[in-house]
């Protein structure tokens, strides 16, 4: 038996195998146009990469069509980095550094770190870098330079999309992926709004209601009731891919905040209000109210739902505390409109049941809630109240109404001694005394320089001629106040809108938000109403006044 050797002779190392997960990213949002960016094109490329190597086989795809490379929370990203850590691929190829993303911090994070630690390696083809067969080329500046270059390209990007953005929105052109409850994009201009009849009638539903005395929480109650579908369950219904952002409320039933936003929304009388949120940076894409001052509003940008003057009393009964709500969904006629005249607090309803009576009276929330020290009971019951501030608003009524008489034949007075003609033809007057004055002021200038006129002379007519220009002036002003006093009586506010009420036989808090600002109660049961149109008031009582010898003659 031949000798052996005590020295064995093992054989060669087979050669590794890379088993690789082929990459691919594309985005319009990092500006990823271009054909050479496709999905179809960075998998050639790879492919044929890969097709040049018999130490590396295919193991998978991966690819985020659609998702920028400014963060690394992309579903086929992450699925690979969960590969690489069960070692199902232990290589990564891509097109280039900027497929792998075009965040500077987080690529190198991975590059240097963490591909390293997993013993990864790393291909980026065009870039001519391979962790492996030349390791040089990931220890060079100019893979942290290719990377920064391609972040501040996405920084560029992200600043020249932002400012498009602003622009389209300055100029009223709505940029939303989704059209606001109400409207729908217009089929030949999806920059702009129309009218979405069938949710339209569900946002005039919605203001009529609480205009009329239900809570938000009421009118949402009413909506569900009805299988009315809330917005994002409309949407859906229409075909569109809405998601809502709080996937906890995406179901079809109306809550509360979704009814106080369609409230708050300038949107429905006409006026775009955008840019109201706003990515926190375009490497963190999680988005940041925008301080109100710096929201985008046009105005009149499309057709209005609902009338201005409905928006703007929907608005005040929403600044308003109206907490308490009954069964019914209806707020109570006074909600948010009663407070204490001491301490100025609003006024609690509570209700007295007996065996043979139940009524409800208003009490001191300061008295019963915070310390009795404090203030005092001012209580009241709430039909004498009602009764009170009823017959109050018709006395108000009346005095609109005499008003507007007296103030039509004062006009027509002035109308018959022909004022307005006289105020106009004295302010032409006044205006000619001026001209002239002013040219004799040109005028004396160069006899004075010429020798004509001695300096004496010259400052007399001077002085004389500018105080006829100001005291002409100072009567062509007090014309014209006159003329707009006249004028603002005629259009008076207290006047209008006390008058459209007249025949009051019922409250209601569309009456209230429309002639009352608050109601003070004072404590003995007096009651103190503070009137919306005070100033108005005032004024038409001092014109009045002002004319009461006129009043006198001719109305009275």
């Amino acid at each position: 038996m031949a000798r052996q050797s005590k020295y064995s002779i093992s054989p060669p190392p087979a050669e590794k195998i890379w088993k690789a997960g082929l990459y691919i990213r594309i985005s319009r949002e990092d500006g990823d146009g271009a054909e050479s960016e496709s999905v179809s094109s960075q998998r050639a490329i790879t492919e044929q990469f890969v097709s040049t190597h018999d130490d590396i086989i295919i193991a998978d795809y991966y690819i985020d069509d659609g998702y920028t490379g400014t963060d690394f929370d992309r579903p086929d990203f992450k699925r690979m980095f969960d590969d690489v850590t069960s070692k199902r691929i232990n290589c990564v190829i891509v097109k280039d550094l900027s497929r792998f993303g075009r965040n500077y911090v987080e690529a190198g994070k991975y590059l240097e770190v963490l591909f390293p630690m997993l013993n990864v390696r790393f291909i980026a083809v065009n870039d001519m870098i391979d962790s492996i067969l030349n390791p040089s080329s990931m220890n060079t500046m100019m893979v942290p330079i290719k990377n920064i270059m391609n972040d501040e390209y996405c920084r560029d990007i992200s600043t020249k999309v932002k400012t498009s953005l602003d622009i389209r929105r300055k100029n009223g052109m709505f940029i939303g992926s989704f059209a606001s409850y109400g409207y729908k994009k217009d089929p030949s201009d999806r920059h702009k709004l129309i009218i979405d009849e069938e949710a339209a009638r569900t946002v005039r539903y919605i203001f009529d209601r609480f205009i009329s005395g239900y809570s938000i929480i009421g009118i949402a109650r009413e909506l569900n009731e009805r299988g009315v579908l809330n917005p994002s369950e409309y949407k859906k219904s229409l075909g569109l891919n809405y998601k809502h952002a709080h996937k906890a409320q995406n179901c079809a039933l109306w809550c509360d905040t979704t009814v106080r936003r369609i409230l708050n929304s300038e949107i429905y009388i006409g006026h775009l209000v955008q840019k109201k949120t706003e990515v926190v940076s375009y490497k963190v894409h999680v988005c940041k109210t925008v301080e109100k001052s710096k929201n985008i509003k046009v105005e009149n940008t499309h057709e209005p739902i609902i009338p201005v003057e409905v928006f703007y009393k929907a608005q005040e009964l929403l600044s308003r505390d109206t907490r308490s709500t009954a069964k019914d969904g209806r707020l109570s006629v006074f909600a948010g409109f009663i407070k204490c005249a001491d301490c100025g607090r609003a006024m609690q309803k509570r209700t007295v049941k007996g065996p043979n009576k139940k009524y409800d009276y208003y009490v001191c929330s300061t008295f019963r809630k915070l310390d009795k020290n404090k203030c005092t009971k001012h209580a009241i019951r709430a039909d004498v109240l009602e009764e009170t501030v009823l017959a109050v608003l018709n006395k108000y009524i009346q005095i609109a109404i005499d008003f507007d008489r007296v103030i039509r034949e004062i006009e027509k007075y002035d109308s018959f001694s022909g004022k307005s003609a006289r105020l106009l033809s004295v302010i032409e007057t006044k205006k000619g005394e001026i001209e002239s004055a002013k040219k004799i002021l040109q005028d004396i200038y160069p006899d004075y320089k010429s020798g004509l006129l001695s300096l004496e002379s010259y400052l007399a007519l001077k002085d004389r001629y500018e105080k006829t220009i100001s005291d002409c002036e100072k009567v062509i002003s007090a014309l014209n106040s006159e003329e707009k006093k006249t004028t603002a009586n005629k259009n008076n506010e207290f006047i209008s809108k006390f008058k459209s009420r007249r025949f009051l036989s019922e409250l209601t808090r569309e009456v209230l938000v429309e002639l009352l600002d608050n109601i003070y109660i004072h404590e003995g049961g007096a009651v103190e109403l503070h009137l919306k149109c005070r100033d108005e008031f005032l004024s038409a009582t001092e014109f009045l006044y002002a004319n009461k010898e006129k009043a006198t003659e001719n109305c009275i």
